[in-house]
């Protein structure tokens, strides 16, 4: 998200030298170089697979968000009949894949929603207008009256959003050096990566629920491999982490978890499930 400088966001450098932490701009830049136009994604189903008759719904897994999306509203004098509505849905659906999603209101209202951000970055003014002029399109089809908010300060928005992002989208590891360490940490929200001389522990800030306690579970865990097998406990260069380090690495995964707060993101939400996809 957004060709940022790698170094926006150093956990603390100055207190506790070299953590490691993986900044991701690297992989979004990579991502960006790809063809944006996604394929047939997971919503797609085999049409010719037998099933029970089933009334088409409108009611999709996660529903639009201003936060992330760019919503349009379709709104007739009748509800909208969910049949018709699909049936000019399905080749938005097929041209935006999983980035477009549609629910219906209780008063029968259509809510459609673009997604404006993800790890891939800021869609395209050129896309933005091809979804709004498909529903638009859709509107006339169906006979109803369409919203739209104004498209350049959603992509303004949008952009902010991105670089707030792009701070936030890292991974903080600690590193036990210890070669017999066979770590059994059961269920964790972190990661556990053998490595020749031991193993590292892995939390993927952005995605992790409970920063705060999943970031200490992570440092307790590490502390307890290293005195249980005699080893030590490090930071990418191999310098020693102590009590202190960990703490100020914890304060500064508090900024990040804040900084997403601010956008009404929470850590691990599936909102910050569909942002860092």
């Amino acid at each position: 998200m957004g060709d940022l400088v790698l170094g926006l966001l150093v956990l603390g450098a100055v207190l506790f030298a070299g953590v490691l932490v993986y900044n991701r701009v690297q992989e979004r830049a990579a991502q960006r170089a790809v063809e944006r136009v996604f394929g047939a994604g997971p919503g797609a189903t085999p049409l010719d697979e037998p099933a029970a008759r089933r009334e088409p719904t409108l009611k999709p897994l996660s529903q639009p968000d201003e936060r992330v999306d760019y919503v349009i509203e379709l709104r007739a004098a009748r509800p909208l009949a969910a049949p018709l509505v699909m049936e000019g849905w399905r080749p938005i659906e097929q041209r935006f894949a999983r980035r477009v999603l549609l629910a219906v209101e209780e008063d029968g209202a259509c809510r459609a929603g673009l997604q404006l951000v993800s790890r891939a970055g800021v869609v395209s003014e050129a896309e933005l207008i091809e979804f709004r002029s498909a529903v638009e399109t859709l509107g006339v089809q169906l006979g109803a009256a369409v919203s739209a908010p104004e498209m350049r300060a959603a992509l303004e928005a949008a952009r902010e959003l991105d670089r707030a992002c792009a701070e936030s989208d890292i991974q903080v590891a600690l590193h036990v050096i210890a070669p017999s360490v066979e770590p059994q940490l059961g269920d964790q929200p972190f990661q556990a990566v053998r490595r020749e001389d031991g193993v590292t522990l892995v939390l993927d800030v952005a995605l992790t629920p409970d920063l705060g306690a999943s970031y200490e579970a992570m440092a307790r865990a590490a502390r307890s491999l290293a005195e249980a097998h005699g080893g030590r406990l490090v930071d990418d260069r191999g310098n020693a982490l102590d009590e202190r380090a960990l703490a100020g690495i914890g304060a500064q995964l508090e900024a990040v978890r804040r900084t997403l707060a601010g956008h009404g993101i929470e850590t691990g939400s599936p909102l910050a499930q569909r942002l860092f996809s």
